[in-house]
């Protein structure tokens, strides 16, 4: 078990031009995009700038270093892409330290 403690190191709001690939109909998938300076166990949540029908935003992470994993979902019948070339916002918290031993 691990407990987060203290206070948040960083906290910021950037601002990255995506293109995501097709959405199978039906289904969600997680896409990658190179974010410089993202490092692993940063907690991140994004904001798509304009909504599509059908589409979500199901989840966001750094998969690794300098990597922002997103993970789409289709809720129609048809293939959807996200549309291209729209700046995403996304908020990045870095923790100041963990434990893992239990003891608070």
């Amino acid at each position: 078990m691990a407990y987060v403690l203290g206070n948040l190191v960083k906290q910021s709001v950037i601002s990255v031009t995506l293109s995501p690939a097709l959405i199978a109909a039906n289904t969600s998938a997680e896409q990658t995009f190179t974010v410089n300076g993202l490092l692993p166990g940063d907690w991140v949540c994004i904001n798509k700038p304009t909504a599509q029908a059908g589409l979500g935003l199901d989840g966001a992470r750094v998969s690794a270093a300098n990597t922002l994993a997103i993970t789409f979902g289709n809720y129609t019948g048809s293939n959807i892409t996200p549309t291209a070339g729209q700046v995403y916002l996304v908020l990045v918290a870095r923790k100041d330290s963990t434990i893992t031993d239990g003891n608070i």
